[in-house]
C-alpha cells in the first residue's frame, strides 16, 4: 500500500482530538449509529458478547439501540479517549445499583476487551480520525473471537466536497484531511485477518440556516488534521470572509436556499477469519490462536 494513502493525518493533532471527551455525542454520529444498527439484522446468529468502541463520540443513543437489540449479550465498553472519558462512560452507560437491569440484564464491563473475548465489535465513526487506522483495525481483530463480526462506519472521500471546493477557489489550504475510500478499507480488513468484507456507502446532505450554525456543527464532528493546514491562528477578518463565502457559495436552491454540505458515510462489515499458520520446520502460534483452532477443529493451514 502506498505511503501516501489517505488519511493524510497529523498524528499529534489526531492524538489531541482523540483525548477530548465528547459530550454530548454528535448528532450525525447518532444518526449513523441508528442506520448501522438496522444492519444488525444481517447477523444470522446473535452474539452473546459485544464491545462498543469509544461510545462517547460514537453515540450513546446508538449504544442503547444495540443493547436493546442484544439484551442477553454481555457488554464491553472500551472508551479509549482518556481516564476522564472512561469515567464519564461508566457514569452514562453503567447500570445504577437501584436499576432492575443491574440484576436481570447482561453484565456491562469497562476497559479494553481481552484478546478473542467478544463476538461483535461495534465502532461507529472512529476510523477516519485515527492516525494509524491499520493499527486500530488490528486491535479490533485481536479483540474478536474467531468468526466474530466487525461493524464500523466512518467518513468517506466525498465528505465536505462543497467546502473543499470553496477553500480551493479562495486559495486556502485544505479545510480537512483526506478520507479513505471504502475499497482501501476493504483491503486493510483483509490484511488484518478479516474475511468476506462487505463495504457500502451513502451520501447524507446536512443543511444549515447560517454559516455560524454550519461551523459549530463541524467543530463538534472533528478537527482539520491535515499536516498542511494553516499553521497559525486565523484572525477575525479571515473568519468574517469565511462566513461570507459560505453564505454566498454553499446556498443550495434545491434545499430552499439553505447552506448544504455533503457527508459520505462508509459502512464496513467483516468476519474474523480462523488463524492461518504456515507449517514449517519451526512454527510459532499464539496461545489464543491455538485455542481458536482447537475449538473449531481446524488444523493449521499450510
Amino acid at each position: 500500500m502506498p505511503e501516501s494513502l489517505p488519511p493524510t493525518i497529523d498524528p499529534v493533532a489526531a492524538a489531541r482530538w482523540h483525548a477530548r471527551v465528547a459530550e454530548p455525542s454528535p448528532w450525525l454520529h447518532e444518526e449513523v449509529a441508528r442506520r448501522m444498527q438496522e444492519r444488525l439484522s444481517w447477523i444470522v446468529k446473535a452474539p452473546t458478547s459485544w464491545c462498543d468502541w469509544d461510545p462517547l463520540r460514537g453515540g450513546t443513543e446508538g449504544h442503547a439501540l444495540v443493547a436493546a437489540q442484544l439484551p442477553e449479550a454481555a457488554v464491553q465498553v472500551a472508551e479509549t479517549s482518556s481516564a476522564q472519558g472512561e469515567a464519564l462512560a461508566r457514569q452514562r452507560l453503567g447500570r445504577r445499583w437501584w436499576s432492575p437491569a443491574r440484576w436481570t440484564g447482561a453484565p456491562v464491563h469497562f476497559g479494553p476487551p481481552a484478546e478473542g473475548s467478544v463476538q461483535l465489535l461495534w465502532a461507529n465513526m472512529a476510523l477516519h480520525m485515527a492516525a494509524d487506522p491499520q493499527a486500530l483495525i488490528a486491535q479490533w481483530q485481536r479483540a474478536l473471537a474467531v468468526d466474530g463480526y466487525l461493524m464500523f462506519s466512518c467518513l468517506g472521500p466525498d465528505t465536505l466536497r462543497e467546502l473543499r471546493a470553496l477553500y480551493a477557489r479562495a486559495g486556502w489550504p485544505e479545510p480537512a484531511h483526506a478520507f479513505t475510500d471504502m475499497h482501501d478499507w476493504g483491503d486493510m480488513l483483509v490484511r488484518a485477518g478479516f474475511a468476506d468484507p462487505v463495504m457500502d456507502m451513502e451520501h447524507i446532505t446536512l443543511t444549515f440556516a447560517t454559516p455560524g450554525r454550519l461551523l459549530a456543527e463541524l467543530r463538534g464532528l472533528g478537527r482539520n488534521l491535515h499536516p498542511g493546514r494553516f499553521a497559525g491562528l486565523r484572525g477575525r477578518r479571515w473568519h468574517q470572509e469565511l462566513q461570507r463565502r459560505i453564505g454566498a457559495e454553499l446556498a443550495d436552491a434545491r434545499h430552499g436556499g439553505q447552506l448544504a454540505l455533503t457527508f459520505e458515510i462508509i459502512y464496513g462489515h467483516a468476519v474474523k477469519a480462523p488463524p492461518r499458520v504456515r507449517v514449517e520446520g519451526h512454527s510459532a502460534v499464539s496461545l489464543e490462536d491455538m485455542r481458536s483452532m482447537l475449538r473449531a477443529g481446524r488444523p493449521p493451514a499450510a
